[in-house]
């Protein structure tokens, strides 16, 4: 069985990385380890034995500079003590076959760097965007997702229906132009997407869709399904008693957040 080691990026704002880390060990990685954006630039600390990579929700430099733009910038210019493009460490991670969680403004990152949705295999491109909530004002509520089953994401693998919290102020996706858009659906890269409680279909309708994303669409995925975006946070949900109904009784067939990150250690295990 393939040993499950789990890189958590912080810095510049971050502030869920704890939470992530916990919750990557209940979900079985044998280890998960916090290291800053600034330890892999000075070297202190390498991609190379790390096969599942999480980029962790927060309050990304403070959320004042676009949704993680500044955070894609630096992952695109920096190199390291030994010169070599940092992003480099993160090519050789994805093509060696590791995998990449990224959660609110880590999706944010994914998505500006062009890791998401990678349209026809075109990785590094940027082709979706993330803006304002329809509301206006930063959404902190539960929210409940239709994963697609025809979706390549090994995140999402036996997984119907979830709910998670969401808590951001820019999580509407914006397509580049609408045939991106319609590539994105013929080619099932939406791999989450918000529902309603009562009927448990896409919707568009506030709150249930927390911040007007088209079609409902809460997170997508790449072509090699080895990644995965999405604005909710499945690490906050990592016990019942952190859902805001667990005393009333929660749906068993509705499992806890941390089935997503629980699918990335299998897909690993089973390698």
């Amino acid at each position: 069985m393939a040993r499950v080691n789990a890189l958590v990026i912080t810095g510049y704002g971050t502030n869920c990385e704890n939470e992530s880390a916990y919750a990557l060990k209940a979900a079985g990685a044998d280890n998960a380890d916090i290291v800053y954006f600034s330890d892999l630039v000075a070297g202190h600390v390498r991609m190379d034995s790390y096969n599942y990579l999480l980029c962790p929700g927060g309050f990304l430099d403070g959320d004042d500079l676009g949704a993680a733009q500044a955070a894609a910038l630096r992952w695109r210019w920096a190199n390291a003590a030994d010169g070599s493009p940092v992003l480099d460490q993160l090519k050789t991670f994805f093509n060696s076959g590791g995998i990449l969680l990224g959660i609110c403004n880590g999706f944010q990152l994914l998505c500006k760097l062009g890791l998401l949705p990678a349209v026809g295999g075109r990785y590094f491109e940027r082709q979706v965007s993330l803006s304002h909530n329809d509301s206006g004002r930063f959404e902190d509520r539960w929210v409940r997702l239709r994963t697609n089953p025809a979706s390549p994401c090994v995140f999402t693998k036996g997984i119907d229906l979830i709910d998670m919290p969401v808590r951001h102020g820019e999580g509407k996706i914006i397509p580049m132009d609408d045939a991106t858009f319609q590539a994105i659906l013929d080619s099932n890269l939406v791999a989450v997407q918000y529902v309603s409680p009562s009927t448990g279909e896409p919707t568009q309708e506030y709150p249930a869709n927390p911040n007007g994303s088209p079609l409902g669409v809460a997170g997508l995925t790449d072509p090699s399904g080895r990644i995965l975006g999405l604005m909710p946070h499945p690490e906050a949900y990592n016990h019942p008693t952190n859902h805001p109904s667990w005393t009333r009784g929660t749906d068993p067939a509705i499992p806890l957040g941390l089935a997503l990150l629980e699918a990335g250690v299998r897909h690993l295990h089973d390698r």
